[in-house]
């Protein structure tokens, strides 16, 4: 027999004495009634589903669609100050500060969301149909505009010489394939100085697919791939909003005292040092110097950048078609021989003129209707040009599900 004290002085019941059946049938058997959810468990499909229709869908940042559209207006404007600026020293000034960091902080932000970037089949294909696609359409365009517009038929199209504003696209397009390579350098943007420095310092690299601005701009695509949300809420706060304004001063008086003493094509990061005819140690130090000068203010741009939904943040999502379109306007404009036509343009008022021109033509670029008429060039389809693989067909029936 067993002890029936439990070893901590519990006394346990007896145990009943089992009940033999009568003879005869069994008795009835009761029925429970089974939940509903219970008697058929949710399939994985279903969890899915239910999990996309509990989840808001995903909402663009307001703050990054009002910095890509400030930052584009202020490219076209810089583009209108351009021929303002052998008559006016206040026009170099500004034209100086404005592209001292207006491209740079587009950059920044193309370098921020293409973090994810990789060599997935979609993304290689998006990279393709966003990038390299609109990058020939708009060099073919572009040469065409031209060779009609400056009355130079002879004007050849070269895909290895990109004309203008197309050098961003090729810019970027070699930018994100080397993400990966980014990702697993042990010192990225120091890396990526060093290749700034060593470009300015060799002439021979020349003018193809125009590497000499690929390689300058290319710490600030750096700079916000291996940036986090966290960095560009600090630049947000107010006391940085408050400092950067004497900070832009300051800058607008460095610019007006440099103007007459160095040439804004340092500003281009299109050429080596020896083409600038300095010696190879200055073009070392001028890159080291833009690029603080740059980063400065940019933060300083990214400060007093709206967080919240504006009138303008819609046209966030449209600045390459801004970007690309109004560089016919830009460059018409001096073909046609407008600014010495109109002698007024180069008057203070004529000079305000300018810039709320550029302004309201890129704001009108940037548009639905434009993005709409534009989308076969900027973002072409283009689905009969590529084969799906067998992970992507399971993604889109896991979508569809």
């Amino acid at each position: 027999m067993t002890n029936s004290v439990h070893p901590h002085g519990r006394h346990r019941a007896p145990l009943p004495p089992v009940q033999v059946p009568a003879a005869g049938p069994p008795p009835p058997r009761t029925h429970h009634p089974i939940p509903q959810a219970a008697a058929v468990p949710p399939t994985p499909v279903g969890h899915r589903a239910a999990a996309r229709a509990a989840k808001p869908a995903k909402q663009r940042d307001a703050f990054f669609d009002n910095a890509k559209y400030l930052a584009i207006v202020l490219v076209a404007m810089a583009h209108a100050w351009e021929p303002l600026t052998d008559h006016s020293r206040a026009a170099e000034a500004l034209y100086m500060t404005v592209y001292t960091f207006h491209m740079p902080a587009f950059i920044v932000i193309s370098g921020y969301f293409s973090r994810s970037f990789d060599m997935r089949p979609d993304r290689l294909r998006r990279l393709v149909t966003g990038v390299a696609v609109p990058y020939v359409i708009f060099e073919v365009a572009y040469t065409l505009f031209k060779r009609w517009a400056d009355d130079d038929p002879a004007q050849p199209i070269s895909l290895l010489d990109p004309w203008y504003l197309t050098w961003f696209l090729v810019a970027l397009f070699v930018w994100r394939l080397t993400v990966p390579l980014w990702k697993i350098v042990r010192w990225p943007l120091p890396l990526a100085l060093a290749i700034a420095m060593l470009a300015v310092i060799s002439p021979d690299i020349g003018d193809d697919l125009d590497l000499q601005r690929v390689l300058q701009f290319l710490p600030f695509f750096v700079l916000g791939l291996f940036m986090k949300p966290e960095h560009f809420q600090l630049v947000r706060r107010r006391e940085v909003r408050v400092l950067s304004v004497p900070v832009f001063a300051a800058a607008v008086l460095l610019a007006y005292w440099a103007a007459p003493r160095m040439t804004s094509v340092w500003f281009y990061r299109r050429d080596s040092a020896q083409e600038l005819g300095v010696p190879w140690w200055v073009g070392i130090v001028m890159t080291l110097a833009l690029f603080g000068c740059s980063a400065v203010l940019t933060a300083c741009f990214f400060a007093w950048v709206p967080r919240r939904k504006m009138w303008f943040t819609l046209l966030g999502a449209g600045t390459l078609y801004g970007y690309l379109l109004h560089g016919f306007l830009a460059k018409g404009s001096r073909f046609w021989g407008w600014f010495e036509e109109y002698e007024w343009l180069h008057k203070p008022l004529g000079e305000i003129f300018v810039t709320v021109v550029a302004a309201t033509v890129v704001t009108l670029l940037c548009t639905p209707p434009v993005q709409r008429v534009f989308r076969f060039a900027m973002e072409p389809k283009m689905e009969w040009a590529f084969k799906r693989d067998a992970a992507e067909l399971a993604r889109e029936r896991a979508r569809s599900a």
